[in-house]
């Protein structure tokens, strides 16, 4: 009798210890229970391995975006894989591939995660997809990260990796009170369209002082991530600070937009270009590509922003073209 009751005992006290081990995850389409330590976690997210490799979490699987890079991972997180040897999924979500890894958590933020989707996926295994009150590729890096650090058991260390950023964002917009006052857009010269103000390269020019255009914000666009701004009306775009985000033969494409020499940030050369990796680095957005992209991106703006028209912003000719390599 008394063997029995402290059989009970001891599995009413494991099974508490479980559940104070669970972790809640709300996020856009339910709640994901996480128990433990994942150990087989399928990144789904096209960005999202990069916010794991920043918490020495390494996926059994991740999801390429773009990129002749091995193991699919930019150079910023080459260190932080290692020799590990990740699955690589290509293209869309394979529910049946996945199933195949036997994964123990599946994250799925920035995605494009589909309700169908996460309802296949959660019978395999916890899911979560984007925040909730977020639409799939809308969350924050601050977001994310703080996602999946609860997600793998690491809200400390995400804590951590998100106080060390901001530092440093918070250093850059120190040394440049100035921009506190100045507007600033991203564009992808191939469709004449604007980054959206909560999306992630929207975001990154906010987190360093600059303001979202409000006239972009007005336009009537069926994506407010990805906002399509009509040739004849890009004076909406006249911004302080004007990024150029790469795009193949970026000079012909440039050269095709017909008023941008009408543009003042043209006039004045406060325009950048990002380059490749460059602007691989933007549209990450994560905790490891933020930093490279804050070093790279810094002395541009600078540069373009310095009140001089004759200044030549670094990677452009004086004439507004692109330097290529």
């Amino acid at each position: 009798m008394r063997l029995a009751a402290v059989t009970l005992v001891m599995a009413v006290a494991f099974a508490q210890a479980a559940l104070s081990q669970s972790r809640m995850i709300e996020h856009a389409y339910g709640t994901a229970q996480v128990s433990g330590t994942p150990e087989r976690i399928v990144s789904l997210s096209y960005i999202g391995h990069d916010f794991l490799l920043a918490l020495d979490v390494k996926p059994i699987a991740l999801r390429h975006w773009y990129g002749n890079f091995e193991k699919a991972v930019w150079p910023w997180a080459e260190d932080a894989l290692g020799d590990a040897e990740p699955v690589i999924l290509y293209g869309g979500i394979d529910i049946e591939q996945i199933a195949m890894l036997a994964p123990d958590l599946i994250l799925a933020q920035w995605s494009g995660l589909t309700e169908r989707e996460y309802a296949l996926l959660s019978q395999i295994a916890p899911t979560i997809a984007h925040p909730k009150g977020e639409r799939a590729y809308s969350a924050s890096w601050q977001q994310m990260t703080r996602q999946v650090g609860l997600a793998v058991g690491r809200e400390d260390e995400a804590e951590q990796v998100i106080s060390d950023i901001e530092d440093q964002f918070e250093a850059i917009r120190s040394a440049h009170p100035e921009w506190q006052s100045q507007t600033a857009i991203a564009i992808l010269p191939s469709r004449l369209s604007a980054f959206g103000a909560r999306d992630l390269r929207g975001r990154f020019l906010q987190d360093l002082g600059f303001q979202f255009p409000t006239a972009v914000s007005g336009i009537d666009d069926f994506d407010p991530n990805f906002i399509r701004i009509p040739h004849e009306a890009i004076g909406v775009a006249d911004t302080d600070l004007v990024v150029w985000v790469d795009t193949p033969d970026v000079n012909d494409v440039l050269a095709a937009i017909p008023l941008r020499h009408t543009m003042q940030a043209f006039q004045e050369g406060r325009e950048i270009y990002t380059d490749y990796e460059l602007t691989g680095a933007l549209n990450h957005s994560s905790p490891l590509s933020l930093p490279y992209a804050l070093d790279r991106i810094t002395p541009l703006i600078e540069a373009a922003t310095d009140g001089n028209p004759e200044t030549v912003v670094p990677g452009w000719t004086r004439d507004g073209k692109v330097i290529q390599p």
